[in-house]
């Protein structure tokens, strides 16, 4: 795979919450640390996205927030 890119991360999918049209995908990066993305039912069944397996979180953003308390 090559992309552009800088974030990537890669993990195992834990669990698959299924809506009506959209999947909530949650990837265990490290024990304890996880990342959420919301995917269509579409793509989850094209890229073959099942629990256990491997996947890649991909973070493309041209800003990121940061605050404090």
């Amino acid at each position: 795979m090559k992309i552009s890119a800088r974030n990537t991360l890669n993990g195992t999918i834990k669990s698959i919450d299924e809506g009506s049209v959209n999947n909530e995908v949650v990837i265990e990066l490290a024990p304890g640390v996880e990342i959420t993305s919301v995917v269509t039912k579409k793509s989850c069944e094209q890229l073959g996205l099942v629990v256990g397996g491997s996947a890649y979180a991909i973070i493309k953003a041209s800003n990121v927030m940061v605050a404090v308390d």
